[in-house]
């Protein structure tokens, strides 16, 4: 083959292939929303970005917190169960009525975590920001518990 065809191939499929774009997505079908569009609501201890539906009513939602360093919970329970994935960071948790932050357990970015409802528990961060996103059923209340 003439080296004159071959790039001339060449232009062709460059051309072609420079033609070619991402399809948009039907809004239909799928809604992105891109993480500098998220709606935070800014906390000293953390933020929260509701995601889908209303924590406050009755059906699923799904929020994501962003604990700051050195910012925990007090033990508390929810009604309901919530299903917890660590996004980013450390996140910790204890359980009991006692609040002792040194007893807490670390999990992991990646890692998964079911609160039972009307169990006792605190979680916060640490030394770092960690990043959750729970899953729950509303209306979602958090309950302080009676330290001992």
């Amino acid at each position: 083959m003439p080296r004159w065809l071959n790039l001339a191939a060449a232009a062709a499929a460059f051309t072609w292939f420079g033609a070619v774009r991402a399809a948009d997505v039907d809004p239909k079908i799928a809604l992105i929303t891109p993480a500098d569009q998220i709606k935070w609501r800014k906390s000293r201890a953390a933020d929260t970005a509701v995601l889908a539906g209303d924590p406050s009513q009755p059906g699923l939602y799904v929020e994501l917190v962003k604990w700051h360093p050195h910012n925990m919970s007090h033990p508390h329970f929810h009604p309901n169960d919530r299903y917890i994935t660590v996004i980013s960071g450390t996140w910790w948790v204890g359980t009991g009525t006692k609040y002792d932050p040194d007893s807490t357990v670390p999990v992991h970015a990646g890692s998964f975590v079911r609160h039972f409802g009307k169990q006792i528990h605190y979680d916060g961060a640490k030394d770092e920001e960690a990043v959750i996103e729970i899953v729950g059923e509303g209306p979602e209340t958090m309950t302080p518990a009676e330290q001992k």
